[in-house]
């Protein structure tokens, strides 16, 4: 039976780099780092001082963050930041995939997967404080839909009158590339033919950075904050924790061409795999992620040597680092060198449930541009991977057929997606 060809028609972006894929593209290959001093909340007592925060208008008047010609300010108010998220880079892919459907049949027809690791907690801690402070009365009847973690989905299928299947993978770090899978196998399966994909988050609170602290998973560079996150450079700390949504609009290539709109690239494989090993790291000879890689190979009838960049999931631990230059030495042997490997986390940060999303949006960019995003802060490459093309500093050209991203998560979940340049049957 002939597969269904599944392609992107259109990408949005909420990240710390700014929003609006066409204004975060430049400043990713410029080599601007999104990351800063958190000045959201006091941070005197706590030991990481540093964040991916996505710019506000008002902070940055060409890329800065605003629902306003979304929607009142009102309805804002009752959303999680993360839902917030959710909206604006959903509202960006829709608009440039044109999909707006009004009939019952193509809003039945439109699924809505969008992945969060955690969901909305900064609302809980608000209302925990409101709770303990002013009592249960205080407590707003919006607390629980502002932080469930489906309510990105939720909301968007309101917002666009989207009818079909409706999920949020919450597979930690995983998630928002096993949304865009998900929604892949719908169209394929027949249950859906336009998805809205990818992931939201926004949990940079006090709590989240002092247990992912406790973790020691986390950069204290808080001297300096652009040069924290530095994936596979010897001197790497831990992760930088960022937030934002990176969404996509995918469908198969006959609904797409039938309507008109264009093809930005195709996905062609994907893959996910457990590593049943540890509940928060992989095992070291990184065999969990390659089943992953494995499985999405085998959907895009590729093999190793036709993949020419790979966007590494990479968060700048020296052990999460290493598990996945352990998979790529496993699958690709001694060409292991010869394929490009970057980390964008190294100008965002780690989104978590949302790194998926914006990251698979990047990888596109690459395919799409033949041009290579760079790992930053790279300035004294792990003795152990001195063999390796991690694209130090700076973007280059380079033609890019097809590419990898990775994500991998607590709990053992890795997730692998392909994308390739688009390439009509004509």
């Amino acid at each position: 039976m002939k597969k269904t060809r599944i392609v992107v028609t259109g990408m949005g972006i909420v990240s710390p780099l700014g929003c609006g894929v066409d204004q975060v593209w430049p400043r990713l290959l410029d080599g601007q780092s999104g990351i800063g001093l958190n000045d959201r909340f006091d941070v005197s007592e706590l030991p990481v001082k540093i964040a991916g925060l996505v710019p506000s208008i008002d902070d940055d008047s060409d890329a800065g963050f605003s629902l306003d010609e979304i929607m009142p300010l009102k309805e804002q108010k009752k959303l999680g930041l993360f839902t917030r998220y959710a909206m604006a880079a959903s509202h960006e892919a829709l608009t440039q995939a044109n999909w707006w459907p009004e009939d019952e049949q193509d809003q039945a027809a439109t699924a809505t997967i969008i992945a969060s690791g955690i969901g909305g907690l900064p609302t809980i801690m608000e209302a925990q404080k409101t709770l303990d402070t002013k009592g249960y009365k205080r407590i707003s009847p919006f607390t629980v839909p502002a932080f469930l973690g489906n309510l990105a989905a939720g909301n968007v299928s309101i917002k666009y009158g989207f009818k079909g299947p409706l999920g949020s993978p919450v597979t930690a770090c995983a998630a928002g590339i096993q949304a865009i899978g998900d929604g892949m196998r719908m169209i394929r399966s027949g249950e859906a033919s336009v998805a809205i994909v990818g992931g939201a988050e926004a949990c940079i609170d006090p709590l989240a950075i002092a247990g992912f602290n406790a973790l020691k998973a986390l950069s204290t560079r808080n001297d300096a904050p652009t040069e924290a996150s530095r994936p596979f450079d010897q001197h790497r700390d831990g992760f930088v924790m960022g937030e934002g949504a990176g969404m996509l609009v995918i469908e198969s290539l006959e609904h797409a061409l039938a309507r008109g709109a264009e093809p930005l690239v195709e996905i062609t494989g994907y893959g996910t795999s457990a590593d049943a090993y540890h509940i928060t790291s992989g095992p070291p000879d990184g065999s969990g992620a390659a089943r992953s890689v494995k499985a999405a190979l085998a959907m895009a009838e590729m093999t190793v040597s036709d993949i020419n960049y790979i966007n590494a999931h990479a968060t700048s631990t020296p052990v999460g680092d290493n598990a996945e230059v352990a998979t790529l030495r496993s699958l690709w042997g001694k060409e292991v060198g010869r394929v490009a490997i970057s980390s964008t986390k190294s100008a965002t940060g780690h989104l978590l449930g949302a790194a998926g999303g914006i990251e698979s949006i990047f990888t596109a960019m690459a395919v799409m541009n033949d041009h290579l995003p760079p790992t930053l802060n790279l300035t004294e490459q792990d003795e152990t991977m001195a063999d390796l093309d991690l694209v130090p500093n700076h973007s280059r050209a380079a033609t890019v057929q097809h590419a990898l991203c990775n994500g991998f998560g607590f709990g053992g979940v890795n997730a692998s997606l392909i994308l390739s340049k688009y390439v009509s049957e004509a």
